[in-house]
């Protein structure tokens, strides 16, 4: 009897402490997962957004980070950096975009270049033969409708192609709408091979879908972008790691017209998409990562 009891006694010891051993080590999966930082990435409707954010996500995920993403047009995705709401912004083209900086400067940097050559302006279809030169569309603005196409209001370039009209002296209002609205308005016009005029940029797949020119400006309005990472101020010391892998960050123009064309055209998913360069830039990734 003494055996029994003994016995069990030592299975009830047992029990105890596995059951504390098990609260002790859940506990500690809890507190591991509260201390897991989270990454906020802000991402603009535009395509060229698209594949550089989801390889950062995916690089950061794999150093640890939980990661989300934010959509906002670009005014507000800057806001969203100034304050903190987000930490990373992989689509920041200037000069357009010196604006933000300058207004933020105390709370966001300019952390990497991805690429440095990216031509943006007006571009029209090529059959419209003798428009070549944004002074081209003096005089012929009503057979445009008196309309130029651009992107979202929210978008800093809108006040740079408002300018614009004023500076060429064109009797035509800029039409705000998405990415996406946009090119669907130039596509209708292009169809039926009506004129039309509206706003482009490389990376974008509208330079492998459409026969269209982007039109010389002479005043120099435009300029070639470069496009940069920027971030907030406090992931250098919040996140360390993430802040080195993002100062190391550089990616070619065509490798993402590459992706975006996958994704918009083939539909292949943008993870996906994004996995197969980083499988297929090893070298590439480990050399951001300081490795």
């Amino acid at each position: 009897m003494k055996k029994v009891v003994l016995t069990l006694s030592v299975l009830l010891v047992m029990f105890i402490v596995g059951c504390s051993q098990q609260n002790n080590e859940a506990n500690g999966d809890e507190a591991g997962a509260e201390e897991k930082q989270t990454i906020t990435l802000g991402v603009t409707p535009w395509t060229s957004t698209v594949p550089p954010t989801e390889i950062a996500q995916i690089i950061l995920e794999d150093m640890g980070y939980n990661v989300e993403q934010t959509q906002a047009d670009a005014g507000s995705t800057y806001i969203g950096l100034s304050r903190g709401d987000i930490d990373v912004f992989m689509d920041g083209w200037f000069p357009v975009h010196d604006v933000y900086i300058e207004k933020y400067s105390d709370t966001i940097e300019e952390t990497a270049v991805s690429y440095p050559e990216a031509d943006s302006g007006l571009v029209v279809p090529t059959y419209m033969e003798d428009v070549n030169s944004i002074e081209d569309l003096k005089g012929i603005e009503a057979d445009l409708g008196n309309e130029l196409y651009g992107i979202e209001e929210g978008a800093s370039i809108t006040e740079e192609i408002d300018g614009l009209i004023e500076s060429y002296e064109l009797d035509m209002t800029q039409v705000n709408s998405s990415e996406g609205g946009m090119i669907a308005q130039a596509m209708r016009k292009m169809e039926s091979e009506d004129p039309v005029v509206f706003y482009g940029w490389r990376p974008h797949t509208m330079f492998n879908k459409f026969d269209i020119k982007v039109l010389e400006d002479p005043k120099g309005v435009f300029e070639t972008a470069s496009v940069k990472v920027i971030t907030n101020n406090e992931i250098q010391e919040t996140a360390p790691d993430a802040y080195e892998f993002l100062s190391n960050w550089s990616i070619s123009i065509d490798d993402v017209e590459e992706m975006i064309v996958k994704i918009e055209e083939e539909e292949i998913p943008k993870e996906e998409v994004a996995q197969e360069w980083i499988d297929n830039n090893q070298d590439k990734v480990e050399e951001m990562l300081g490795e």
